[in-house]
């Protein structure tokens, strides 16, 4: 059964006076079946954070266009763009008054595989069906404490220090790279990829249901608009990126004609 990919990218600024979140979705200008989705969530000052978060599109994109998959591992592409795009992001600093920062999440979809990289809170997902099979873990304060179990998930989402990061790009420590990929790929595979200000209001489950019930331009109108409804008013900047691989029978040709 041959597989259909389906994609889709939204943002909304919430109630904040500036969208500082960056997210895109492109194919490569050569290879055929090979994509990239990125999102980063921009920090630090009036738009310093939009300003390293789109540093992050940039060198993802340039990246990507350069990536020979004979010559360069997907993990050395995606870990790559981290590493260069907090160089980039630090280097800002010397020219600008700003103090920019940014999360990342890439996530690299070939025929036969898929890969991903991420640093600091913005999330990645991958269900099969409505089934989690790998979350992303953040690299921030609340989560180091969930992982030692001293704080659970509900008391996470309200924790007075739920937004200081342990690991991002453009501090002055290395940024945290941590990598994960799937092969083989079957149909009911979705990939998301998104900002805190959707996951927050979401638990595992439920993010599962919407995109293995919904198209990927629905399953995003579905959680922008859930986030916006239960933020009530205080919400942060929200982006996702969703990927979805969908089985599609294959063609038949017409039979031929008797004679």
């Amino acid at each position: 059964m041959a597989l259909k990919v389906e994609t889709c990218v939204a943002r909304h600024q919430g109630d904040r006076v500036e969208q500082q979140d960056r997210v895109a979705i492109f194919g490569h200008p050569e290879r055929a079946g090979m994509l990239m989705a990125v999102l980063a969530d921009g920090m630090g000052g009036h738009t310093g954070g939009a300003m390293a978060a789109e540093q992050v599109l940039l060198k993802a994109r340039q990246n990507f266009e350069a990536f020979a998959p004979k010559e360069e591992t997907p993990e050395m592409l995606l870990s790559g763009i981290v590493q260069e795009s907090h160089l980039v992001i630090k280097l800002t600093r010397f020219t600008s008054e700003q103090d920019p920062h940014s999360t990342a999440v890439a996530f690299l979809l070939q025929p036969d595989r898929a890969d991903w990289v991420h640093c600091g809170d913005s999330r990645f997902y991958h269900y099969r069906g409505d089934q989690l099979v790998y979350r992303s873990a953040d690299h921030s304060l609340v989560g180091e404490l969930q992982r030692k179990g001293r704080l659970n998930e509900a008391s996470a989402l309200t924790h007075p220090h739920r937004n200081v990061l342990l690991s991002c790009l453009g501090s002055e420590r290395e940024p945290r790279v941590e990598l994960g990929g799937v092969a083989p790929l079957i149909g009911g595979d979705n990939f998301l990829l998104c900002s805190d200000g959707v996951w927050a209001y979401f638990a595992d489950h439920e993010i599962g249901a919407i995109l293995a019930t919904m198209s990927a331009r629905d399953a995003c109108q579905a959680l922008i608009s859930t986030a916006r409804e239960r933020a009530r008013g205080e919400g942060d900047n929200l982006s996702l990126a969703v990927v979805r691989l969908v089985d599609v029978a294959p063609a038949v040709s017409p039979s031929s004609p008797l004679h």
